[in-house]
């Protein structure tokens, strides 16, 4: 049940599915009154919260529990033969993280990335209103991962940080550089960063088998899932 102190249901509508053809999805949109402490987004995130601005969300689907939210122990994570060949083939990327801030290069990148990787679910692009209100304003903790290959900009990584957890909210690259992997090794850069503070877990948001979009994050492994309220532990997949 909702904190009437913390947050307020603004939007609780059954709708098309953005997962699975033919499904309809129940995705209640709660309004953070405050924002939460370190503390409190690892209960989130633990619970099978998302976040997208400053509203938090999880699936209440009446029928489908095709979802299942799922997160990587950094420190009992194996890269895959592959993983490691992607981790290396990316050595020449500079990382710099900070707090997330917009630029019109951000807002064009990722109105490409959604348009050429067939992300997009409606005609019009993102807008700098938009975006912000997707990415830079939050309730939580959020630092960005701004990729670069020498001065360009060819990926950013938006995750929420807690006390001992992080999650990736949001990862957009260059079409362009395809052939790096960059999705993959966002992932890797993620896992490592929290690894190296001391972290827990680092949460990857919402896996679905029968989505091709999602069903990629079960590769990492091993990892763990939220099913029927209780995190269970998986090895990692082998790709198709």
């Amino acid at each position: 049940m909702s904190d009437p102190l913390r947050e307020r249901v603004v939007h609780d509508v059954p709708e098309p599915c953005p997962y699975l053809e033919g499904e309809r999805a129940r995705l209640p949109l709660r309004w953070q009154l405050r924002g939460l402490s370190a503390a409190e987004v690892d209960e989130s995130l633990a619970g099978g919260d998302r976040r997208v601005g400053r509203m938090l969300y999880r699936t209440a689907c009446p029928v489908c529990t095709a979802c299942e939210p799922i997160r990587i122990p950094v420190h009992t994570f194996q890269p895959t033969r592959s993983q490691r060949r992607v981790w290396k083939r990316n050595q020449d990327l500079r990382i710099e993280v900070s707090a997330p801030t917009f630029t019109d290069e951000k807002l064009a990148l990722y109105n490409r990335h959604k348009r050429e990787r067939g992300l997009a679910r409606r005609e019009e692009d993102l807008t700098r209103r938009g975006y912000l209100g997707w990415f830079v304003h939050s309730c939580v903790r959020t630092v960005e991962m701004c990729y670069l290959l020498d001065d360009r900009l060819v990926g950013v990584g938006i995750v929420d940080v807690g006390a001992r957890d992080s999650s990736s909210v949001y990862f957009f690259f260059d079409p362009d550089e395809s052939r790096r992997s960059l999705g993959v090794h966002s992932v890797l850069v993620e896992v490592a960063w929290l690894a190296q503070r001391g972290g827990r877990h680092h949460y990857l948001g919402l896996y679905v088998d029968d989505c091709r979009h999602l069903a990629y994050k079960a590769r990492f492994g091993p990892h763990e899932r939220l099913t029927d309220g209780v995190w269970a532990p998986f090895e990692a997949c082998a790709p198709p």
